[in-house]
């Protein structure tokens, strides 16, 4: 749509006018992305509910017009978001007691994941959770044997809760994909 504007010059000036569908639906398409990717990522920190906020980024595209999600799509994602949140805690706790560990090693793998995050040695996010295992476990009680046995199971509990987290945020940023793929609103 072309608008004409005279201006104080008399000179005409000639720009087009913005579309607000437009501008929303590219901000709801650019929210959901980045809550997608913050899920993905979360999926390794555990200060972020990586899952739950993929899911969030789902429900945001829902918003977005010609996105098509259906209300038991939603349901069904959500739930198993929760699902995944829950085990989140258990699968570790498993692993641990599985192994002989301690509360100290369970809180030295994620002290151990955080520092690992940010050390600039390779691998560090999988080094780190095992190191901090290792330690708690040696803080807890002081045979190596016991506290090597304990770190791996503690060790085991959070890779396989991290993977876990990570199959399901990249699930759903395939929905994201295929959903935004068949979009059948006009972008201008």
């Amino acid at each position: 749509m072309l608008l004409v504007i005279k201006c104080n010059f008399g000179l005409l000036i000639a720009s087009y006018a913005l579309n607000l569908n437009y501008l929303y639906g590219i901000f709801f398409v650019l929210v959901a992305l980045l809550l997608i990717i913050l899920g993905i990522v979360g999926s390794f920190l555990p200060v972020l509910p990586g899952p739950l906020t993929s899911w969030a980024g789902l429900l945001v595209l829902h918003f977005t017009e010609g996105v098509e999600l259906s209300q038991t799509f939603l349901i069904v994602t959500l739930l198993v978001a929760i699902l995944i949140y829950v085990l989140d805690y258990i699968i570790p706790a498993i692993g641990t007691k599985r192994f002989g560990g301690s509360k100290a090693g369970m809180i030295g793998t994620t002290l151990g994941l955080i520092i690992g995050l940010f050390s600039p040695i390779p691998f560090g996010i999988i080094i780190g959770p095992f190191i901090g295992a290792l330690i708690g476990e040696m803080m807890h009680r002081n045979d190596i044997s016991k506290a090597l046995k304990a770190a791996f199971g503690s060790f085991l509990g959070f890779i396989a809760s991290t993977f876990l987290k990570f199959i399901v945020a990249i699930v759903y940023l395939g929905f994201f994909i295929v959903k935004l793929s068949e979009h059948n609103a006009s972008w201008y």
